[in-house]
């Protein structure tokens, strides 16, 4: 194992945190940069599910048969905005290639591979931290409206059966109100899978950790760092506030990333997939588990005393204006999904989602300077994977074995 070093991590958010977290409880130096603090990014207002069971990618065989649809339902599931469309053609293009049959598999035995540790990777991070009072084990319910749906969705409980994942198939709406009352007897049948874990809140859980590594003399501070340049025996961040010096630098900047790895000469396809919600005020409904309508691209959690609701996927980039009318549209159709949803007084919500086209993160050293190494690209999967992640880039820092196989990984891949 290498000496401990002083490490520069770029980004606040669950990856970063989490990474800064691990690094410093094995003994390095680390401080941490971002430009709006802690978890102001999507790790402020995600769904709050660690949903180890999620194996499969967005990139499935036959998908791209549905892209027209895509241009033509701006409020759809899945959306791409015509201003946006020639700009993302490239990263569609390996998208189409990552639906391939060949590349698909691939895709879901590392997705898989690396949901394994970070269900473990989460549990120590929960034991390290005295966390356990900031997560909720209630299990999950994927709803489908009607038999033809639910058979539909069986290769996807097969595929989840073949690499240990627990579920109960349920086929009726009475055993799906055991489990959730409240919800429309449209939704026949149902998949519940027991061992899905929430946090009470993203931005908590994250704050949660952040103290944790402060309290361990780690730093953070407020700085938009716009470039990485390496040296012989350092690397060198210019950063709003000035520049800083640091043996090792990690990029977990979510949807900002790809733009540091240019600075290093990195050419990274990563695409900003925006998500909506609408948080809604303690009481607007009773709700026991976390609830996923994957015919309508959306999730129904509880946070803290309330609920949110959200999803939906919408590929336009970084600037263009937010479009809530998806969110009013989330809302309005889970007011009908759950009759007893009070949908008024909420606080609505838009978050940029790092997505690669193959639907698994960047974690490696950059191919243009060792000891600046990534890791972001997780999609809507990063509060999920972030225990992992923290330790696959620990291991790498200090030259250790990793935890798993990282080459699917790799930021070469591409």
């Amino acid at each position: 194992m290498s000496a401990p070093s002083d490490i520069i991590v770029i980004g606040a958010g669950i990856i970063g945190i989490s990474t800064a977290l691990e690094l410093t409880r094995a003994g390095h130096r680390v401080r941490v940069f971002d430009r709006d603090g802690i978890a102001m990014g999507a790790s402020l207002g995600n769904a709050g599910a660690f949903a180890f069971t999620d194996i499969v990618p967005l990139a499935t065989p036959g998908i791209m048969r549905k892209a027209p649809k895509w241009l033509l339902d701006p409020l759809g599931p899945l959306s791409i905005p015509p201003r946006y469309a020639l700009k993302i053609a490239p990263w569609m293009l390996r998208f189409w290639r990552a639906s391939w049959q060949d590349r698909y598999a691939h895709s879901v035995k590392a997705q898989s591979t690396l949901m394994d540790l970070a269900r473990s990777a989460l549990e120590r991070q929960i034991k390290a931290t005295d966390g356990e009072d900031l997560i909720k084990r209630q299990g999950q319910l994927q709803l489908f409206e009607g038999e033809t749906e639910f058979r539909a969705s069986l290769p996807g409980w097969d595929l989840r059966r073949d690499h240990g994942i627990r579920f109960d198939l349920l086929q009726s709406p009475e055993a799906i109100a055991e489990i959730q009352p409240g919800i429309d007897a449209r939704f026949t049948h149902a998949g519940f899978t027991p061992d899905w874990i929430n946090t009470v809140d993203p931005k908590t859980w994250t704050e949660h950790l952040a103290q944790a590594f402060l309290a361990l003399g780690g730093t953070i501070e407020r700085s938009d760092v716009q470039a990485i340049t390496p040296h012989e025996n350092h690397i060198c961040v210019s950063h709003s506030n000035g520049t800083e010096t640091a043996e090792k630098v990690i990029v977990a900047a979510g949807a900002w990333s790809h733009h540091l790895a240019k600075t290093l000469g990195d050419h990274i396809p990563l695409e900003t997939e925006r998500g909506y919600n609408t948080t809604l005020p303690a009481g607007a409904f009773d709700i026991r588990t976390h609830l996923t309508f994957g015919g309508h691209g959306f999730v129904v959690s509880g946070i803290n005393d309330g609920v949110r609701v959200g999803g939906a996927a919408e590929m336009g980039g970084l600037n263009l204006p937010p479009n809530y009318k998806r969110s009013d549209i989330l809302l309005q159709k889970a007011a009908s999904f759950l009759p007893g949803l009070n949908a008024k007084g909420g606080t609505q919500w838009m978050g940029f989602r790092p997505s690669t086209p193959d639907s698994l993160p960047v974690i490696g050293a950059s191919p243009h300077a060792a000891n600046v190494i990534y890791a972001f690209g997780h999609g809507h999967l990063g509060l999920t994977q972030s225990a992992a992640t923290a330790e696959i880039v620990t291991a790498l820092v200090q030259n250790t074995p990793s935890p798993i196989a990282t080459d699917a990984y790799r930021p070469e891949r591409f």
